[in-house]
């Protein structure tokens, strides 16, 4: 399922809403640096790859910026593991 992310560069999120409901990735970046920091998305829209595709977002982001990446919180760092193959050029 594709979903209309929005990368918020000023407020360092990527968010999208579904059925209501806000969903987001929250990092900090400092030179050229991407922390992910948070990754959410509320129970009640939980299960359809939301969270896949706002980390995929973020990943393809870096990817155009030239960033590193360094996932630290729980959903992120699971992504890396699943996906180190695609991504693990981009790891800090």
């Amino acid at each position: 399922m594709a979903f209309d992310i929005v990368h918020d560069r000023l407020t360092h999120r990527f968010t999208v809403a579904v059925d209501g409901e806000l969903c987001l990735l929250e990092y900090h970046l400092n030179d050229g640096v991407m922390t992910i920091t948070h990754t959410g998305v509320p129970d009640a829209v939980g299960g359809r790859g939301i969270a896949a595709s706002l980390v995929t977002a973020a990943f393809d982001a870096a990817r155009e910026e030239g960033w590193k990446v360094v996932p630290r919180c729980a959903y992120a760092e699971a992504y890396v593991q699943k996906h180190r193959a695609e991504i693990g050029d981009l790891l800090a």
